[in-house]
Formats: structure tokens, C-alpha cells, sequence
């Protein structure tokens, strides 16, 4: 097969399909391809909490007020690709007071809607919550669905003349005269693709496909693990009120609920140890917020890679500090029709789509806006049919697998 489109995203999770789905809806001739199934790297073995900002409102605003725009702009174009609920800060007798506070107050003054109520009143919402939780405060959290969202995304791209190849490995790239001029790729494609520009949305492994086209990403993934176990009728997201830490997010799935998550740095995103220590401690500490999950039945664990950018880590110090996203524009390193978008979280994944899709469309000559937060996505009130999209991209994964094929 020889394919020449006029943008190739290499990558199929979040990112990588809402680029192709804003490049496609804005008229260029765009080839999505992923080495696996579509949503098989981080995008699908998140602990699938659509954030608010709360979580960052004090360390970093702006991207606080990003969570939640776009937290809102999902709640009006995805449908079944999110579930519905809110969330809650809970603080217990051994969390900081002043904590809490700064949380509160942080949150207030970038407009996220926080509501304080005292124990009581946060035990009405959750029974369950432990003894000691003294105060909490409610944020408008959610679930994201990463399987249905992606291949929601792949669907839109597909519907406005994409080409989108699951299984379909880059095998090498080859660079003429500062600019990527072939890209061989291998699986379903087994041919070579010669594209007019190339975005490179890899996620961790963003630092291996940039390598084969001679630049350098410098990548700092960092694993962490999530527990679901069997837990019928959670309806809000908790977070744990102090620093960020292990185990201090409990998602709900319907009669279950997602435990999470630890922060390992790993040397290869696809060799990297499982510790047990990891499931013990999420468990542990997600119980002293919700105590029966430290004897419910674990349904399934899995491991996901977060896709840091080294530069970005070593200047904010690592865990606890907003994972912001960075689009890296190759042509200054002397290849000048790449870029790379790398970190970010699930949550953000369309406006990093509309950033890395205004640089192509600049550099491509083409004058089209984004209209991506404004079209809700194919089959958003469709769970069946989203849920054989997934099937059709063998875009399955742990996050939802209580959810996908499930729908009535």
C-alpha cells in the first residue's frame, strides 16, 4: 500500500484521534495509524477521571481553567463517552487544615464551582465515607470513557475522509532536505506513506518515533497503577484533600469503583515491573477515604504509562504539579514538516488536538477554524453503536471494560 494524505498522525489514542478528527473536519486528506489497536496505550489504562482543574486550581491555574472548559465542552459533545457525576475533596482528621483551605480558596478564584459542606452533609452523598472525614468540598468532576471517546473521534475523522489503520507500526522514517519525505510503516499498511506533514502523538513512546526521524523528545514516563474492585452505587468522585499522593482518587463504574494510583518513573514504556506493593498501597489508601473497598473483590488491575515531558518535569519537580502539554514544533531542529505533542492529560486531549491542528494548518497554508468543541461526536447518543466502533478498532481497554458492550 503507498499512501500520500496530506498529514500523517501517528498514534491512536486520545490525542493522536482528535488531531486527525480537527484536521479532517478542517478539509486535509489525513492517515491516522497506531502499532496497536486504536486507545491500546495511555489513553486507555487511565484511572478515566474527567478533572474538573480542582486537582491543579492551586499549582497551576491556567491549566486549571483548561480542566474545566473543556470538562464542560465534553459533557456537551460526547454523550455516552462520559459518565455524569461530580466529585468531592474530602479531608480526614490527619490532613491539613490550611490544605484544604488553599484548595477551596484556589479553586473559587479561577471560577471552578466548589461547594464546602461539613461531614455530615458529604456522608448524605456517601454513606460509606470513612468516620474521619471532618470536611469536603464538591467540584464538578466525571468519568471519561477512553475506548468509546477515541473511537467517537476515529468515527468523526473516518466520516470527513480519513484513513484510520489500527495495527499499522512506523518501521522507519526517512528524512530529505530538513523535511520527512517517507514513513514505512508495517502491519495493515505494509507499504510506505509520503506525507506533506507528520505529527507525532505517541505518547511515551513520542521520543521513539521522533528518534527515527533523526530529533530528539526527551521522555520521562513514569507508570501507576489502577485496582477496581466491586462497589455498587458510588456516585461522586473522591479525592483526597492533601499534597498529591498514592491512592487518593476512587472513580465510580457503576457497581464498580476505579482505586488510583501510584507515579513510578519506568526506563521503557513496554517493559516496565508491575510491583504489588503498588495495588496494596492504592488499596490502602483509597480505604482510609472509603473504607469497604479494603475487602471488596478486585475485578481487574492494569498498569498505564503517563506520557511526561523530561523538560517540563525537571523544571516543576515531578509529582503533584499540573501535567501541562507541550507541542514541539520540529522545524527550528531542523525538520520542518513534523511536530510533536507530548503530556497533557485525558481531559485536555481536544485542545491539544485544536493546538497541534492550527500549527499544520499554518504551516500547510490552510485557513480553516476548529470547530471540534462545537460538533458533537457520531453515535454520542448511540452507546451501541460507539461500543462496535470499538470492536471495529480493537480499541478496547481496561478503564471501561465494565462499560463498553455493555449498553442496553
Amino acid at each position: 500500500m503507498s499512501l500520500s494524505p496530506d498529514v500523517l498522525v501517528i498514534g491512536g489514542g486520545a490525542t493522536g484521534s482528535g488531531t486527525a478528527r480537527d484536521l479532517a473536519m478542517r478539509g486535509l486528506d489525513v492517515t491516522l495509524i497506531d502499532r496497536g489497536g486504536l486507545c491500546s496505550g495511555t489513553s486507555g489504562r487511565s484511572h478515566g477521571l474527567l478533572h474538573s482543574g480542582a486537582r491543579y486550581a492551586e499549582a497551576d491555574p491556567d491549566g486549571a481553567v483548561e480542566c474545566l472548559e473543556e470538562n464542560r465542552v465534553l459533557r456537551r459533545i460526547a454523550g455516552a463517552c462520559v459518565g455524569e457525576t461530580d466529585g468531592l475533596f474530602v479531608s480526614l482528621a490527619a490532613d491539613d487544615d490550611d490544605y484544604f483551605e488553599e484548595k477551596y480558596d484556589a479553586c473559587t478564584e479561577v471560577g471552578i464551582p466548589a461547594e464546602r459542606m461539613d461531614s455530615d452533609t458529604a456522608r448524605e452523598l456517601v454513606p460509606d465515607l470513612a468516620d474521619d472525614v471532618e470536611r469536603a468540598f464538591r467540584v464538578p468532576d466525571g468519568v471519561v470513557y477512553p475506548s468509546r471517546l477515541v473511537a467517537a473521534n476515529a468515527l468523526d475523522a473516518e466520516e470527513h475522509g480519513a484513513d484510520v489503520y489500527p495495527h499499522a507500526p512506523v518501521e522507519s522514517v526517512t528524512v530529505e532536505d530538513g523535511a520527512i519525505t517517507e514513513v514505512d510503516v508495517g502491519g495493515d499498511v505494509d507499504g510506505t506513506i509520503r506525507p506533506e506533514y507528520a505529527v507525532n502523538a505517541a505518547g511515551p513512546w513520542a521520543g521513539e518515533v521522533a528518534s527515527m526521524a533523526g530529533l530528539d523528545v526527551d521522555m520521562r514516563p513514569t507508570r501507576g497503577v489502577m485496582v477496581s474492585v466491586e462497589y455498587d452505587g458510588l456516585d461522586p468522585v473522591l479525592n483526597r484533600c492533601r499534597d498529591p499522593d498514592d491512592g487518593d482518587i476512587v472513580v465510580p463504574h457503576g457497581s464498580e469503583a476505579v482505586l488510583g494510583t501510584t507515579s513510578v518513573p519506568v526506563n521503557d514504556p513496554d517493559d516496565y515491573e508491575r510491583a504489588r506493593w503498588e495495588v496494596e498501597t492504592s488499596i490502602e489508601e483509597c480505604a482510609a477515604m472509603l473504607p469497604p473497598v479494603a475487602d471488596a473483590p478486585v475485578v481487574r488491575e492494569w498498569w498505564g504509562v503517563r506520557p511526561l515531558y523530561a523538560p517540563d518535569e525537571d523544571e516543576r519537580g515531578g509529582r503533584g504539579i499540573s501535567r501541562g502539554f507541550f507541542r514541539l514544533d520540529h522545524a527550528p531542529d531542523g525538520v520542518e514538516n513534523a511536530v510533536s505533542v507530548v503530556g497533557g492529560k485525558l481531559t485536555t486531549y481536544r485542545l491539544m488536538a485544536e493546538s497541534t491542528a492550527d500549527l499544520v494548518c499554518d504551516r500547510l497554508g490552510v485557513d480553516a477554524e476548529c470547530r471540534t468543541a462545537d460538533r458533537t461526536l457520531p453515535a454520542a447518543d448511540d452507546p451501541d453503536r460507539l461500543d462496535e466502533a470499538v470492536a471495529a478498532f480493537d480499541g478496547g481497554g481496561p478503564t471501561d471494560a465494565d462499560v463498553v458492550g455493555t449498553a442496553e
